[in-house]
């Protein structure tokens, strides 16, 4: 099948999308919303719209409908393919029709089509969506709303989706987004924040356990929407039990009431770090990781992956193994295999890693994991993998597959760099090898959350996992989801069970989840009443649904019938879009056969280029369609069909794709970089390609911390010697270090390194998730050298640095 990367027409062809409105209840864990959509045909002739969105892969939509001429149309879910013949059977009949559906190759990008929309007509598209909500390490619990749609690499032989997606400059879209959202929890709401212009946070009631507020006026759906909320006593166990729906069948999944489990492991304190482990690094080098982090941190994707893998190779323990992979198109690795972590190899990868960049083309993660897989283990060093990339992959499914094929020989942590990135890929890994997952955008630092994964990755993790329930007589509770089979500290585990049997709400139950941690037995009790919600929107259930959807998923590639048809039912019973499933709507009211020919028109979406035009800041329009390996513009256009050719396009530095009336030109690279932007970006209009405008100042670059240049000078081993920039980072002369000891004879790179770590505590607290795992092994280095006097040193240091750090605080 031909891929086309890029499609982009002059044509300034009407778009029928007028306007989305979204509802948002926050609850809890648990996000209920409801969006609207509203389309015109201003045209002369009848049209079928396709709005192509991306969607948190978490989301379970739920209902759909459509509202024409006072009308309302409750769409139905069917089997996809059979809901696709219908749609199209409806629309060749002079039907009016709407299809809703998942994008074949990956769960979190959904395509909405409105069929035979007559000129002049109207109609409102709306659907709901529940998702469980993330807990981020400060205890906020996010929402997004996604609004960008990056490009999916299609890797050669594979492919990729048929869809089309469009997008356009920000003061071009023709739509705009209204949100009101609604927060409640009632251990009480601290505070709410978002990247967003809101109105102010209104609480509705003194004890603030419910609060709401809106997007400002006229905001453009030119970013990711989202939302932190902090809430009191956020990481106490809890549980919600929900009752079943009047209308469904008893005994059924939607008749029977449904609890939903939250549980936070909290592992004794004693529990030691691992000092063994094989951490391999697999990082993102495609054109797009050139792309700023987001319109909040201007900083390239690729700067911030370095400063992270410095902390990551800073912060490795001793006697572990590791590797560090980049990949585009291609890969290459540091070293031909994992190798000991020493300060030779140490430093080794630290002078590879200054120079690797943006600068491998495309986005084809699948070979670079087939290679990790097969190389071989070393024996008592469990493998870890970290994945850092902006998910613009269209083999999401080929790829989760190879992740969970050598799921007993690894666990996958995964991080999702930028606004777009794959939700369905990002969570997809995680879950496919019992690690975690970490999205980072806005003014997120990636730093704090890639330590605090290392540091889970360091620990023991609970295994061993068993689910007892405490119930009265005559209840029964059946798990809907199998629980997961791996804890970490601190991290929410969420449980999913069937109440079956005459629920008595003055009475309590008990979920007791069994792990063992090492040698030790670990058990974390949860109580709950047997006191049904009764909600309209079925919450819990669909969210159990969603979570046996996913299950299901998996398991049709080995059982395919049997598992497709399961899958199939739980999707319809519940009511919830699946691989295998879409919602169809047919007005038949509308029964007119066509008197012009059915024109198509595809919804714009912001959505990131490959590379300078964000890198620059901007966002760069462009037209995606992947039926085609030709980039190309409408009219006079040259063609790139060559897979070579596109990536050394990508590489090139010419990627910024600009629609005309063009946006201000970026600013030129400068002669600081020659080698990432060669040549000057081009521009895609009617009538070709053809040389962006001169830019006209660089842009500079962001200076690295002073705390960032300390931690470079620290040897693999943890501690720091007396080095060249050593006393320029601590602001003391080279006299000053060696007479400020407390005595003459004490080993100089002792007290160097007590002085670099009270530096760090002093004049770098605000960075500690940061620098905390490095400064540990620091820590446990200058214990191990048995001076008897760390005390006087700590006072010492604390006078010559003017600072007031106590001994207690460094566990000295």
């Amino acid at each position: 099948m031909e891929r086309r990367y890029g499609l982009l027409t002059a044509e300034n062809a009407p778009v029928p999308l007028k306007g989305i409105s979204v509802r948002l209840e926050v609850k809890g864990y648990v996000a209920d919303l409801s969006a609207s959509l509203e389309y015109m045909n201003e045209e002369s002739d009848p049209l079928e719209a396709m709005f192509v969105f991306p969607m948190d892969s978490d989301s379970a939509v739920y209902h759909f409908q459509a509202q024409v001429g006072g009308k309302t149309i409750v769409a139905t879910l069917k089997e996809k393919e059979q809901a696709k013949d219908d749609y199209d059977d409806a629309i060749s009949s002079g039907h009016q029709a709407f299809l809703l559906h998942e994008d074949e190759s990956s769960s979190d990008v959904f395509s909405c089509s409105v069929g035979n929309l007559p000129p002049g007509d109207k109609v409102t598209i709306c659907f709901r969506v529940v998702q469980e909500l993330p807990l981020e390490a400060d205890g906020a619990v996010r929402f997004t709303l996604p609004a960008v749609l990056n490009p999916r690499y299609t890797p050669a032989g594979t492919q990729g989706p048929k869809i089309t997606t469009v997008s356009a400059p920000v003061d071009k879209l023709p739509y705009t987004l209204q949100l009101e959202a609604h927060f409640h929890n009632p251990l009480g709401i601290s505070r709410v924040q978002s990247n967003c212009q809101v109105t102010p946070v209104e609480f509705l009631n003194p004890e603030k356990t419910s609060a709401k507020l809106s997007l400002a006026d006229g905001h453009g759906f030119d970013r990711d929407v989202e939302f932190l909320i902090y809430c009191d006593k956020i990481h106490e166990p809890s549980a919600v039990v929900e009752g079943g729906l009047e209308t469904a069948a008893p005994g059924t999944l939607m008749g029977e009431a449904a609890v939903m489990v939250n549980l936070f492991p909290s592992f004794p304190q004693t529990a030691s770090k691992a000092s063994v482990g094989e951490f391999i690094f697999l990082m993102d080098r495609s054109g797009s990781m050139e792309c700023q982090m987001s319109r909040e941190d201007s900083r390239p994707r690729i700067q911030c992956a370095r400063d992270t893998l410095l902390l990551l190779l800073k912060s490795l323990p001793m006697g572990c193994y590791f590797n560090i992979y980049g990949f585009g198109s291609r890969f290459a690795s540091f070293f031909p295999a994992s190798v000991e972590y020493t300060q030779s190899s140490m430093q080794e990868a630290l002078e590879k890693l200054k120079a690797i960049g943006a600068d491998m083309g495309g986005t084809e993660i699948l070979q670079p994991l087939s290679a990790i897989y097969s190389t071989a283990r070393i024996t008592g060093h469990p493998r870890q993998l970290f994945v850092f990339t902006d998910g613009e992959v269209s083999n999401t499914k080929a790829v989760l597959a190879e992740v969970r094929k050598h799921s007993p020989t690894h666990r996958c942590f995964s991080f999702g760099i930028g606004e777009g990135a794959s939700t369905a890929l990002i969570k997809g890994m995680a879950k496919a090898a019992s690690g975690s997952c970490e999205f980072i955008s806005g003014k997120q630092r990636m730093q704090p959350k890639v330590l605090q994964t290392l540091s889970y990755a360091l620990q023991p993790s609970g295994a061993g996992l068993t689910l007892s329930w405490e119930l009265p007589p005559g209840v029964e509770a059946a798990p809907l989801v199998q629980p997961p089979t791996e804890l970490f500290n601190g991290k929410r585990t969420i449980i999913y069970a069937q109440l079956k049997g005459k629920l008595d709400p003055s009475l309590e139950a008990a979920a007791t989840l069994t792990y063992s941690l090492g040698e030790q037995q670990i058990r974390t009790i949860t109580r709950f009443r047997l006191a049904p919600l009764q909600t309209g929107s079925a919450t819990i259930h669909r969210l159990a649904a969603k979570a046996m959807i996913g299950e299901l998923e998996v398991q049709t590639a080995v059982d395919s019938v049997e598992m497709s048809r399961r899958l199939v039912e739980v999707s319809v019973q519940a009511s919830v879009v699946s691989s295998k499933t879409a919602f169809i709507a047919i007005n038949t009211d509308l029964n007119q056969p066509l008197q012009g020919p059915l024109r198509h028109r595809h919804v714009p979406l912001y959505q990131v280029a490959f590379g300078n035009a964000l890198c620059q800041g901007l966002m760069a329009p462009i037209a995606f369609q992947c039926e085609s390996s030709k980039l190309m513009s409408m009219g006079n256009s040259k063609v790139i069909d060559d897979e070579e050719e596109f990536d050394s396009y990508l590489q090139s530095g010419s990627r910024a794709m600009q629609l005309s009336p063009s946006p201000p030109p970026p600013p030129p690279c400068g002669g600081a970089a020659p080698s990432i932007c060669p040549s000057p970006p081009i521009s895609l209009r009617g009538g070709g390609f053809s040389p962006a405008p001169a830019p006209s100042s660089p842009e500079p670059e962001e200076e690295e911390g002073p705390w960032m240049k300390l931690i470079e000078l620290q040897n693999a081993d943890g501690s720091w010697g007396a080095q060249p920039g050593l006393d320029s980072s601590l602001g003391l002369t080279t006299e000053q270090i060696k007479q400020g000891r407390p005595r003459q004879d004490l080993d100089l790179t002792l007290w160097v390194t007590i002085l670099a770590v009270i530096w760090l505590h002093s004049f770098a607290a605000d960075t500690k998730l940061e620098w905390d795992l490095l400064v540990n092994k620091s820590l446990t280095w200058v214990k191990a050298k048995g001076a008897p006097d760390l005390a006087d040193c700590v006072k010492a240091a604390n006078t010559l640095l003017k600072t007031s750090i106590l001994p207690e605080t460094l566990g000295l």
